[in-house]
């Protein structure tokens, strides 16, 4: 490549989290601001206003939700070492501990299994059949039907939400004339989507095994289009004229997996992938899909990441190809020909990732998810149908309403209807001047329905995660750079806030499909002098951290935090490198479990039916370099790290 032609590196763009909501909706840090304020003890010297009710430990919560404590008394929360924080290019876990790594990037699973060949030597079609780049969320699916709990054979099912150019290819990307290298774009495509590995536990470990269920789902694969925006006329394109089918799923990033036994995928980044050259609807501009060039070059060698309009209809060219991104797909792992599908009814964002309320039979299923942007929205969706065990499929996700969250000063929350048939909604959309033609057109113009009826802008809302024992539902707020210095009061002294916190709430009468909820904060991440635990005290040197993502409740009630520092906190901070902690909401307690390698995010969270083994990814060892993770490579790789404790207990303990 040229050094003229050289694109700016991934990690200095900021493709993922620009704020370009223009609502004027007031914005979660005024309201946080104003709740803490509404506070009057002081505690610590931090002049941050708590209260036992604003950081109220599990057991309290437990008691107010009126449900029973822990469901195993025998378990013992938190009972390891503390891993110090640290910044050796390495994998810590606790000394009762035990790690192994499997699946790194470039693994052959599927096909003809082409070997990985270090310094990115693979070419596309081998991409095609080896792990993803950049791992992120997953989930294990137990195939065993033997004891201990189907935990010794499954599929294991991932993300990959991006790619490192600079790491997939020999010499960074190749482009001559402007046009990039037609086999170097087709392995970045093939290094996005989903990959599904069976695994067997063996005596000396987990490893992969030869299976007709594994699989790669890339940004080519053939998919469906179900719910309200099915064949609407803004999914119209050459390759799909009837706006029905589409090609490939990007920028993958948090998970979810249904009651009847499917993968979910999460599609977050997704507009950055695009260019759109000429008048821009607002489809595009409302989710910042580029004006001038797309995040790889792509659409110098697909014509479908090229969505300016060029021709008399939209059949003849691809002005709505972003359209067919931002939703939530929906893939069976368990048959290798299923085809995937995205629900639209889930609703278009940037997508982190989906948490379903316990399934109650009878009733309607409810999920959560989050819009991971400065100023977005924590969004639910209440399924039109009820559910019933052995009978629900995926088409409990294409009829319902999709509500977005208002959260007032005083703790209470309201789920305002995205719905083009509800009175609120059409007189917000009326009163606002902004005109829907169907509930499809509000669906592929989430945000700006959501901007319209009047929800909360939130710091960047992240994983969601619902605790087995209350029903409470948590949300990671990564950051908020936009605070600033003179927003400050005594009770909000961060500006910006570059660390982050967690927010959960409780839905009246405990039912998903409430339309009202209480809410507080669980915890305020931070330095120690610069933060609150679960507990209403500062964090300590065995819990401190910054801008916590993932988010994942185990079975035994217990809350798995996982970091996403970047820049300056990673290099300078107190904090070292990304991390992974467990918090005990019953008793108000944190602990650091894991510190992963030189410049990674540590991202996705699975374990086998027993708990005896936990499963957590690697992402981008080395993004700033500095990192041969894990084995002392040419090319840093994303990887499965496997946690298992060294008397082969249950993790957590």
């Amino acid at each position: 490549m040229t050094e003229q032609d050289a694109p700016v590196p991934y990690s200095e763009q900021d493709f993922d989290h620009e704020d370009s909501n223009r609502s004027g909706n007031p914005h979660f840090g005024e309201v946080l601001r104003t709740r803490l304020a509404r506070r009057q003890l002081l505690k610590g010297g931090l002049g941050l206003a708590v209260t036992a009710g604003l950081f109220a430990t599990g057991a309290t919560a437990l008691a107010a939700a009126g449900k029973p404590g822990r469901p195993n008394p025998r378990i013992r929360p938190l009972d390891f070492t503390a891993v110090p924080v640290s910044r050796v290019d390495d994998i810590l876990v606790p000394p009762e501990y035990d790690f192994s790594v499997i699946l790194p990037w470039g693994e052959p699973i599927c096909g003809d299994y082409p070997a990985y060949r270090d310094g990115g030597l693979n070419s596309g079609a081998d991409q095609e059949q080896q792990v993803g780049m950049h791992h992120d969320g997953m989930h294990f699916f137990p195939l065993s039907k033997a004891p201990p709990h189907k935990s010794g054979l499954g599929l294991l099912v991932m993300n990959h939400e991006y790619i490192d150019q600079a790491a997939m290819h020999p010499a960074g990307p190749i482009s001559v004339g402007g046009v990039r290298d037609a086999d170097q774009v087709r392995k970045e495509i093939a290094g996005h989507g989903v990959s599904v590995a069976e695994i067997r536990r063996r005596v000396d470990g987990w490893s992969i095994i030869g299976s007709r269920r594994n699989r790669r789902i890339t940004g080519a694969t053939p998919m469906e289009i179900a719910g309200p925006a099915r064949g609407h006329a803004k999914l119209r394109t050459t390759y799909s004229p009837d706006g029905t089918r589409t090609r490939g799923t990007l920028n993958n990033c948090a998970n979810g997996h249904t009651p009847w036994n499917t993968y979910l995928t999460c599609e977050e980044n997704w507009a950055s992938y695009f260019v759109n050259r000429g008048e821009r609807p607002r489809e595009h501009a409302r989710y910042g899909v580029s004006a001038t060039t797309g995040r790889y070059g792509w659409e110098t060698v697909e014509a479908r990441f090229d969505a300016t309009a060029t021709a008399d209809d939209a059949v003849q060219d691809y002005r709505n190809e972003p359209n067919h991104f931002g939703w939530i797909v929906e893939i069976n792992p368990f048959d290798p020909d299923s085809t995937p599908v995205k629900h639209t009814a889930l609703g278009r964002f940037a997508h982190e990732g989906l948490v379903f309320a316990q399934p109650q039979p009878g009733q309607p299923l409810v999920a959560y998810m989050g819009d991971d942007a400065q100023g977005e929205y924590i969004y639910k969706f209440v399924s039109r149908e009820r559910y019933t065990p052995g009978r629900a499929s995926g088409e409990l996700l294409d009829h319902g309403t999709l509500y977005a969250a208002r959260f007032h000063d005083d703790g209470s929350g309201e789920w305002l209807a995205l719905d083009i048939d509800d009175p609120g909604f059409a007189a917000a959309a009326a009163a606002a001047g902004v005109a829907f033609a169907d509930q499809g057109d509000v669906l592929i113009n989430t945000r700006l329905a959501a901007d319209v009826a009047g929800a909360t802008p939130m710091d960047r809302p992240e994983w969601g995660a619902v605790d087995p024992n209350t029903g409470q539902v948590y949300f990671t707020l990564t950051n908020n750079a936009s605070r600033t210095a003179d927003e400050t009061d005594a009770a909000n002294p961060r500006g910006p806030n570059p660390y982050g916190h967690i927010v959960r709430f409780l839905e009246h009468a405990s039912r998903g499909d409430a339309i009202a909820f209480d809410w507080d904060l669980f915890l305020l991440s931070g330095s120690a002098d610069d933060s609150l635990g679960p507990d209403g005290d500062p964090l300590t040197a065995d819990s401190i951290h910054a801008s916590p993502d993932g988010l994942w409740f185990d079975r035994n009630g217990l809350l798995w935090i996982q970091t996403d520092m970047s820049g300056s906190q990673l290099g300078s901070g107190p904090f070292g490198n990304n991390q992974m902690l467990v918090a005990d909401p019953v008793a108000g307690a944190i602990k650091r479990f894991l510190v992963g390698p030189s410049g990674c995010e540590v991202t996705g969270i699975t374990a086998t039916p027993d708990h005896r083994t936990l499963f957590v990814n690697i992402q981008h060892p080395g993004e700033s370099g500095g990192s041969a993770w894990p084995g002392g490579m040419l090319k840093p790789r994303s990887a499965t790290v496997v946690v298992t404790r060294r008397d082969g207990g249950i993790v957590g303990t």
